[in-house]
């Protein structure tokens, strides 16, 4: 069974690139809009948010600060896929369980697919 995605980033290339690579490991769903991506969470179940961090729209953190505040238990799995360093606000959001990691940007396929099933398999096991 494959699991399902919602990546959110401001940048189209970052989006297609995802969903080039692992559309045939994970359902996935895209979107430049975190409006957009809650309206999506709230009609969809997915195991794990994939958020970048500076938007135009809201930041990474304040995007997974709503999920937490509508649906706190779900999806336990919430991270921050970044290019710039952690932050400040990255620390607040891991100490209030808004998210369970940070990867920075860029990775490698494959890491990035093993960091993506072990939260997965460490969230549901929680």
């Amino acid at each position: 069974m494959k699991h399902n995605i919602i990546y959110i980033d401001d940048e189209l290339e970052n989006l297609r690139a995802f969903k080039s690579v692992f559309r045939r490991v994970y359902n996935i769903f895209t979107t430049d809009s975190p409006s957009e991506g809650i309206d999506y969470l709230r009609k969809n179940n997915v195991d794990l948010i994939i958020t970048d961090q500076r938007m135009p729209e809201m930041t990474g953190t304040e995007f997974l600060k709503k999920v937490f505040e509508f649906m706190p238990g779900k999806p336990p799995c919430r991270m921050i896929y970044s290019g710039y360093s952690k932050t400040q606000d990255i620390d607040v959001a891991k100490e209030k369980n808004w998210m369970s990691a940070f990867i920075s940007k860029p990775c490698d396929p494959e890491d990035l697919k093993a960091k993506i099933d072990t939260a997965i398999s460490n969230c549901k096991n929680s």
